[in-house]
C-alpha cells in the first residue's frame, strides 16, 4: 500500500518539485494550495497522474482531509519580500492558523511532520557561522517582521505541539 504525503503550498516553486520527487518515489500525493502565490502550471503535468490530487484550499480556514495521511511537508508561505509585503496578514495568518490547521491534521492521523523555515527569519547575523544555539537579531516590526514572525510563530507553535501531544 503506498504511504500518503499532504505538501502545503504545493503549487510553489519548492511545492511543485517536492510533488515531482514523491510521485516518483511511488508515493501518493495530495497537494494543497490557495493559489494566492502558487502557479497551477507547476503541477499542470500532474493532474492526470492518478497518485496525484490538487485540492485548492486556504489553510488558514477549517478544512478536513478525508483521507489517511502519513506524512506532511508543510510548505505554504508566501516567501517573496514582493509577495508578503503585498499581503502581510495573509503570511502572518498562514505561519499561525494555517500552521496550527496543519498540526491538527498532522495528529488526527498520526503523521509525520516536517514545517519550513529558513535562517533569514534570524535577521542578520551578528555571528559567523551560526550555531544551533544562536537566536537571532531580529527587528520584529521591520520590512521583514511579517515573514520573519510568521515562521518564527511556525516553529514555536511545531514545538509546542510536539512537547503537549508528544
Amino acid at each position: 500500500m503506498n504511504k500518503t504525503v499532504l505538501i502545503t503550498g504545493a503549487a510553489g516553486f519548492l511545492g511543485s518539485h517536492l510533488c515531482d520527487l514523491f510521485i516518483l518515489k511511488k508515493y501518493k500525493v495530495i497537494g494543497i494550495d490557495n493559489l494566492v502565490t502558487g502557479n497551477l502550471k507547476n503541477l499542470s503535468h500532474l493532474i492526470k497522474n492518478s497518485n496525484f490530487k490538487f485540492k485548492k484550499i486556504d489553510i488558514t480556514k477549517n478544512f478536513k482531509i478525508n483521507e489517511k495521511i502519513d506524512f506532511i511537508l508543510h510548505f505554504a508561505s508566501p516567501a517573496s519580500p514582493i509577495d508578503y509585503l503585498k499581503i502581510p496578514l495573509e503570511t502572518m495568518r498562514v505561519g499561525s492558523l494555517g500552521t496550527e490547521n496543519i498540526l491538527k491534521i498532522a495528529l488526527e492521523n498520526k503523521a509525520t511532520i516536517l514545517i519550513a523555515s529558513t535562517s533569514e527569519i534570524y535577521g542578520d547575523p551578528l555571528e559567523h557561522p551560526q550555531k544551533e544555539s544562536y537566536y537571532g537579531n531580529v527587528n520584529p516590526i521591520g520590512p521583514r517582521g511579517v515573514y520573519d514572525e510568521a515562521k518564527r510563530f511556525q516553529e514555536a507553535l511545531t514545538t509546542a505541539y510536539h512537547t503537549f501531544h508528544g
